[in-house]
C-alpha cells in the first residue's frame, strides 16, 4: 500500500469532516420523524448508528408509526438499500487481493453515498483504514444528530416540532427534483410513483402500508430498469 493505515486513517478522517457535519444537519431533521414515532434519544441513536442511511431509516420510521411487522419493516428497508450493496461491490474491487475479509465487511457496514463518492475517487489501491477514518465522522455525526433531533423535540414548542418535520420532506424532495428534470425517464417514474402510491392507498386498503410500498418500489423501480436501461455510456458520462 502506498499509505501506511496511520497515514490513511488521517486522509480518512479529514476528508469525512464535511461529510459528518452534513449528516449531522441532516439526521436533527430525521430525528423528529424518529420522536413523532415514538422513539426515545438512545433508541434514534442507536437506530442510526446500524443504518446509516436517510431513506432507509425514514421508512422505517414509517413503518414502526404504522404498527408493521418487524418482517415488513426489515425487508423494506432492504429494498430501499440496496443500493449499497452495488456500491460495496465496487469498493471491493478497489482493495488489494491480499486485503483480509474482515476488513472487506467493516468497511461494507457504512458505504454511503458520499463516502463512496470520496472513496472511489482516491487514485491507487484502497486501504480500509481510509474508510475506517471517513467512518470516525460520519457515524458518530448522524447518530448523534438523530438523538438530538429527538430530544430537541420533546423540548420544543409543538409549532417548532412541526416546522422541523417539514424539513425532512424537504431534503427529499432536493433529492428528486434535481435528476427529474434531467432525465424525463426519471421524472416520469416518480410521477407515476406518486400517481400509484396514492391508488394504491386508496383502493388496496386489504393490503399493509408496508406491503404496498416494497410491492410498488419493487414493480415501479424493476420496470424502469427493464423499459428504460441506462446504457454503459451514459453512465460513464
Amino acid at each position: 500500500m502506498l499509505t501506511t493505515n496511520k497515514q490513511a486513517l488521517a486522509e480518512g478522517f479529514r476528508d469525512g469532516i464535511p461529510i459528518g457535519l452534513g449528516y449531522f444537519v441532516v439526521s436533527f431533521t430525521l430525528g423528529i420523524t424518529a420522536r413523532d414515532v415514538g422513539l426515545t434519544p438512545f433508541q434514534g441513536f442507536l437506530a442510526s448508528l446500524l443504518n446509516n442511511a436517510s431513506a432507509g431509516e425514514y421508512v422505517g420510521f414509517a413503518l414502526i408509526a404504522l404498527h408493521a411487522p418487524y418482517l415488513e419493516i426489515a425487508v423494506m428497508t432492504l429494498v430501499v438499500n440496496a443500493r449499497y450493496l452495488l456500491m460495496s461491490t465496487v469498493i471491493s474491487q478497489k482493495f488489494s487481493p491480499d486485503t483480509p475479509f474482515y476488513h472487506r465487511i467493516f468497511v461494507g457496514f457504512d458505504v454511503t453515498d458520499e463516502i463512496f463518492g470520496i472513496t472511489v475517487a482516491r487514485a491507487g489501491k484502497l486501504n480500509p483504514f481510509y474508510n475506517y477514518g471517513a467512518m470516525l465522522t460520519a457515524l458518530p455525526g448522524w447518530s448523534i444528530g438523530t438523538a438530538l433531533g429527538i430530544i430537541a423535540g420533546n423540548i420544543l414548542p409543538p409549532s417548532a416540532v412541526s416546522a422541523l418535520s417539514v424539513a425532512l420532506y424537504g431534503m427529499f424532495i432536493a433529492i428528486i427534483i434535481p435528476p427529474s428534470r434531467k432525465d424525463k425517464v426519471v421524472g416520469a417514474t416518480v410521477a407515476i410513483s406518486f400517481a400509484l402510491s396514492f391508488l394504491a392507498e386508496n383502493f388496496l386498503t386489504s393490503i399493509s402500508a408496508g406491503t404496498r410500498t416494497i410491492l410498488l418500489t419493487v414493480l415501479i423501480a424493476g420496470a424502469a430498469a427493464i423499459f428504460y436501461p441506462i446504457s454503459e455510456k451514459k453512465d460513464n458520462e
